[in-house]
């Protein structure tokens, strides 16, 4: 469609002015409006005068979490209340939500962008658009269903949650894309199955999973159980919403960031240096178009890396396994739930489904990983592979981990986010 490919056949130089101009716009905005990116600005030395160059960029302060936190509930408007068209909240599986505003303009922005991954992946319009991830104050519902209108597509505005219900609607309605997270993608293929129908029968072709980190693995579970492309979409509440960046039908594997709206940094955890292209960090957004609520160098905690493009002006990155908030220190041995999920399925007759419960034994940190045997398994088999994950767990991450073996369901599913990890250290034990 003409209106997403202007853009995308934009010149490299054409494109860095672009979002140069946009940037000394959003700044000038954010300082004005805004008392609290005053500020920041003040304190760091800086004004957006300074902004000459995007190398300049790096002068200016970080925006985190906290930032937000401590501006609650609206105190990072660059614009006056009276003008905000939407009001959303971060789903807050990691903290406390944090609130995030949109003008008109801005929600107009969010469809085209969420559109534009639509298109990318290969929906049209014309096509029906089952969506499954949460409606409400969470972002990624009505960030999808504005998307597929824009795009024009039919919009099934299910949510998420009755998953008999969207197993029968899915049926019945004979959606060609879903969007949804990929960890209830996986509650409503047990469902198919519970059911006893044939998923591959389903009219699904196209999926669009985001909202949370997921492996190789559990792309090729969701692939080779619809008979369906599986496509990343990347977004946060505090830079938008869904629509930052797309995995792409034309170079799957990687996303392609929408630069002419949101400009990446990747840049060292640690220290907050920038790294150059191709090097694996932090990844930080700068909002280049927001109105309400302008973001600066906003740190997002996902650990990826920035990529050449490839037959677009954008920049690609990888696509994002492990956040480092979400990393856990077990006896000085960084652990992460995506590296569980990724050896997990490797094994046959163990589902994909798994939890991670933290305990402290005395003055040392115990880890279990709750795991279940596929339906159909044969039990000793299950019990086989539940006991080579404890190996393999100890010989490729160097943490001991004790794994326990459940029936098939014993796994609480998610019907949004993924909950992996239960720290219960702070029990008795």
């Amino acid at each position: 469609m003409e209106v997403y490919d202007a853009i995308e056949r934009a010149t490299v130089a054409d494109l860095r002015r672009l979002q140069l101009e946009r940037m000394q716009a959003s700044f000038a905005a954010a300082y004005a409006g805004c008392s609290r990116y005053r500020a920041k600005f003040d304190a760091a030395g800086v004004k957006p005068s300074d902004l000459k160059s995007l190398d300049d960029l790096r002068r200016f302060p970080f925006t985190t979490k906290a930032d937000l936190r401590e501006a609650y509930p609206l105190d990072l408007c660059a614009v006056p209340k009276e003008t905000l068209a939407r009001i959303h909240a971060s789903s807050g599986t990691t903290g406390q939500p944090t609130v995030v505003a949109y003008t008109r303009g801005d929600v107009a922005t969010w469809s085209d962008v969420v559109a534009r991954c639509l298109h990318a992946a290969g929906a049209r319009p014309g096509m029906k658009a089952h969506i499954a991830y949460g409606y409400g104050l969470f972002t990624g519902g009505l960030g999808a269903h504005y998307g597929a209108e824009a795009l024009g597509c039919t919009v099934i505005p299910v949510s998420g949650g009755q998953t008999e219900r969207q197993v029968r609607l899915i049926e019945d309605l004979r959606p060609e894309i879903i969007m949804v997270t990929p960890s209830y993608m996986l509650a409503i293929l047990d469902e198919y199955r519970r059911q006893g129908l044939d998923q591959r029968q389903s009219s699904l072709r196209i999926g669009l999973f985001g909202a949370e980190p997921w492996s190789e693995g559990m792309r090729s579970e969701i692939e080779t159980a619809f008979g369906l492309q599986a496509f990343d979409i990347y977004g946060l509440s505090e830079v938008i919403g869904p629509g930052v960046a797309q995995e792409c039908a034309d170079a799957p594997g990687e996303l392609t960031i929408w630069e002419d709206h949101f400009y990446p940094e990747i840049i060292d955890p640690e220290t907050g240096e920038p790294l150059p292209e191709g090097a694996a960090g932090e990844l930080v957004f700068t909002s280049l178009t927001k109105q309400a609520m302008p973001i600066v160098r906003y740190r997002t905690r996902d650990l990826t890396k920035l990529l050449p493009a490839i037959g677009r002006p954008m920049r690609r990155m990888a696509r994002v396994g492990a956040r480092s908030d979400d990393m856990l220190i077990i006896r000085g041995v960084n652990l992460f739930p995506s590296q569980i999920e990724e050896l997990l399925f490797g094994y046959s007759a163990l589902a994909p489904h798994y939890e991670v419960e933290l305990r402290r034994q005395g003055r040392l940190d115990q880890v279990r990983i709750r795991v279940e045997s596929r339906p159909a398994a044969n039990p000793r088999l299950a019990a086989e592979q539940a006991n080579d994950l404890e190996r393999l767990i100890k010989s490729t991450i160097g943490v001991s981990v004790g794994v326990q073996l459940g029936s098939a369901g014993s796994v609480m599913r998610s019907q949004g986010k993924a909950v992996r990890v239960v720290d219960r250290r702070a029990e008795p034990s």
